[in-house]
C-alpha cells in the first residue's frame, strides 16, 4: 500500500511557474556618458581641493566666509594670468587657467587640457557661430569637421578615464556573496 500525498493544484502550479518561469532580472540602463564624465571630474576636483586644505563646497550647505569661497575658487579654477584663450568667429574669447584642480581634473580625464580647451569651445559654440554668421548650423558643422572629430575622440577618452576614476577605491563585494 502506497501513500500518496495531495497537494492542492494552486501549490503545483506556483512551484512550477517559480520554478520555469524565472528570468534574470532586467539590468539597468547605462549611465549617460556625460555623467560618467562629470562625476568623475566632481571626484577628481574634490580630491584635489582636499589635497589642498579645503572642504569642496555643496549646493545647500552653508557657504564659507567670502574670502574662504575666493581661495576654494582660486584653488578650483586657478589664478594668474589666463594660459588658454581662443577668440571665438563671434568676436568673444574664451579664457581659462592650467593650475586649477578644474584643470588637474581635465588633464586626467582628457589627456591634454589645451587641446581639450580648443575643440570644446569651438564645438559648444557653433550655434552662436551660426547665429552670427546667419549660416545653417550644418554648414557651421560641416566647416568644423575635424574640431567635432577631435571632440569625439577626447571625450571618448574621458569616458574611459572616469569609468577607471569612478571604479578605483569602489567597495568590493564581500567573497562569499
Amino acid at each position: 500500500m502506497r501513500l500518496r500525498a495531495l497537494v492542492p493544484l494552486p501549490v503545483l502550479l506556483a512551484g512550477a511557474l517559480a520554478a520555469g518561469c524565472s528570468s534574470p532580472a532586467p539590468r539597468p540602463p547605462a549611465p549617460n556618458p556625460d555623467d560618467v564624465i562629470k562625476a568623475a571630474q566632481q571626484r577628481l576636483t574634490d580630491g584635489c581641493l582636499r589635497h589642498r586644505g579645503f572642504t569642496p563646497p555643496r549646493p545647500g550647505e552653508r557657504p564659507p566666509p567670502a574670502a574662504e569661497r575666493q581661495r576654494v575658487a582660486a584653488a578650483l579654477f586657478g589664478t594668474g594670468r589666463t594660459e588658454l584663450s581662443l577668440t571665438l568667429p563671434t568676436g568673444h574669447s574664451v579664457g581659462a587657467h592650467t593650475d586649477g584642480c578644474l584643470a588637474a581634473a581635465q588633464r586626467t580625464l582628457y589627456g591634454d587640457q589645451k587641446r581639450w580647451f580648443r575643440v570644446s569651445t569651438v564645438v559648444n559654440n557653433l550655434k552662436p557661430e551660426a547665429a552670427h554668421a546667419d549660416r545653417p548650423l550644418a554648414e557651421v558643422r560641416a566647416g568644423h569637421r575635424t574640431e567635432l572629430t577631435q571632440w569625439r575622440q577626447l571625450r571618448a577618452r574621458a569616458l574611459k578615464n572616469a569609468e577607471t576614476v569612478l571604479n578605483a577605491n569602489k567597495p568590493t563585494a564581500p567573497r562569499g556573496s
